[in-house]
């Protein structure tokens, strides 16, 4: 306990060290303090973040401890000193304990419940009333609170109006992905969208493996490629298409545009000015990623493909895609979590669930429900003419090295689409073939990077 009794003023002071506390730890800074005879008790600061408790509030806090300091959760005879004007839940709790006085700082204009928003203090039918002070050190204690959210509400990526983000508590404690995650928005094609992407590794790296993922998957795909190729000391770019993984999510079906996919990506690739790239492709994102290099070929070294393809509109698609995009449209809410189980047995649970973790309701899934349909299937088909500019690339320019993989257990693009593809392909070995793989080859990752670590390096 302290010396000598307080005025409401030095009491605040105290409060507002509380605060300052509660703001160096991250939390909004609102601090409290309990008198018995003017003198101090107890003290508290806000710390719902840390505690993980949306009841700790720095009142509820300091409330407990005057409890405990006075062995009876009756707290007749005290006064309680909050920088912030108390809200409903601390409030109820005040007046629980039966306290004779509230004194508060700055008014809260969203959620004070002491006359701002509601006034609980001033219920008649209330069986105990508690006298409230109001506006001490108000200023002071007002600009503790828009110097913690100044920073805090400049934000430089918005989130749109036709789009939706999943929370990042959806991507805590991933299994074997424990990448920070990095953003962009500022890119012509993105119109303000935020665009998720995994960079790790020096930008002068030997190597740049660009990793670009298919549908319903995300960068999670290719956790254990970045985690080898960046043990060698090379850098990996690993970006969420939009609609996927950590980057905004259009609400409209119709917003998903093969074309419009791709530009985003070659400007990812101008802005991150990417060199010696080892272009690394899987499911659609073969189908866009194949159709990068001709852009700009010398920044491409190399090609490493899993179970993708060229979509030119001209060549019947395979019978395995075409029995998939059907199952998509009959099934347009399929648990992604069990369709990974089924496809990678050897995938644990958490594993399965991290790849749904990005699609928390049906509005997230958009471009899941969208793709299928996107691929080209007629010569007209937007993005079916790019596909066959890329296709004459491959065939004719390329001047890089390459490497096809096929998990032989997908019925979608197995190893025929593969061996059609590696046909297509300039000095192109035939497909080293994964028995054990299924359609999400990078799974088997670890085994793949050591074999391309070797075949591409300079």
């Amino acid at each position: 306990m302290t010396e000598g009794p307080l005025s409401d003023e030095q009491a605040m002071r105290l409060a507002l060290q509380q605060a300052q506390a509660a703001a160096a730890l991250g939390e909004v800074p609102v601090g409290a303090v309990v008198l018995k005879d003017g003198r101090v008790i107890a003290t508290g600061h806000n710390a719902p973040v840390g505690a993980h408790d949306p009841t700790a509030h720095a009142e509820v806090l300091a409330l407990r401890a005057a409890a405990q300091a006075l062995g009876n959760y009756r707290l007749d005879g005290c006064t309680l000193v909050a920088t912030l004007e108390p809200c409903a839940m601390c409030a109820g709790a005040i007046l629980h304990a039966r306290l004779d006085r509230v004194v508060y700082g700055a008014a809260d204009p969203k959620g004070g419940a002491a006359g701002s928003v509601l006034d609980l203090f001033a219920q008649p039918r209330l069986n105990h009333r508690t006298q409230v002070s109001a506006g001490v050190l108000a200023d002071e204690c007002g600009a503790l609170l828009r110097e913690f959210f100044r920073p805090r509400r400049v934000n430089r990526a918005p989130l749109r109006d036709d789009a939706l983000r999943t929370p990042d508590i959806a991507f805590e404690h991933l299994p074997g992905y424990p990448w920070p995650p990095r953003y962009l928005s500022e890119l012509p094609a993105l119109a303000g969208l935020r665009l998720h992407y995994v960079d790790e590794g020096p930008p002068d790296a030997p190597i740049t493996w660009l990793c670009l993922h298919g549908n319903p998957g995300w960068s999670y795909l290719y956790r254990h490629m970045i985690a080898a190729f960046g043990a060698a000391g090379h850098r990996v770019v690993a970006p969420d298409l939009i609609g996927f993984g950590r980057s905004d999510k259009p609400k409209k079906e119709g917003a998903h545009r093969f074309s419009w996919h791709r530009q985003v990506l070659l400007e990812l690739v101008e802005r991150l000015d990417l060199q010696r790239i080892v272009l690394v492709v899987q499911d659609w994102g073969g189908l866009l990623g194949l159709t990068l290099p001709m852009a700009a070929p010398t920044r491409y070294q190399g090609l490493l493909a899993m179970n993708t393809l060229l979509a030119t509109g001209d060549a019947p698609l395979p019978a395995g895609f075409i029995d998939w995009r059907q199952w998509c449209a009959d099934h347009p809410a399929y648990d992604i979590a069990r369709l990974l189980g089924r496809a990678e047995p050897s995938l644990a649970k958490d594993e399965c669930a991290a790849y749904a973790a990005p699609f928390p309701d049906a509005g997230h899934r958009a471009a899941t429900r969208a793709f299928p349909r996107l691929v080209p299937k007629q010569a007209d088909d937007d993005g079916a003419g790019i596909a066959r500019a890329a296709r004459d690339f491959w065939r004719h320019h390329w001047h890089g090295r390459s490497m096809l993989v096929v998990g032989a257990r997908d019925p979608v693009l197995g190893e025929a689409v593969m061996t059609d593809l590696a046909a297509l392909i300039r000095d192109c070995p035939p497909p080293w073939v994964l028995p054990q793989a299924g359609h999400f080859v990078p799974e088997h990752g670890r085994e793949i990077a050591q074999r391309a670590l070797h075949h591409f390096q300079p």
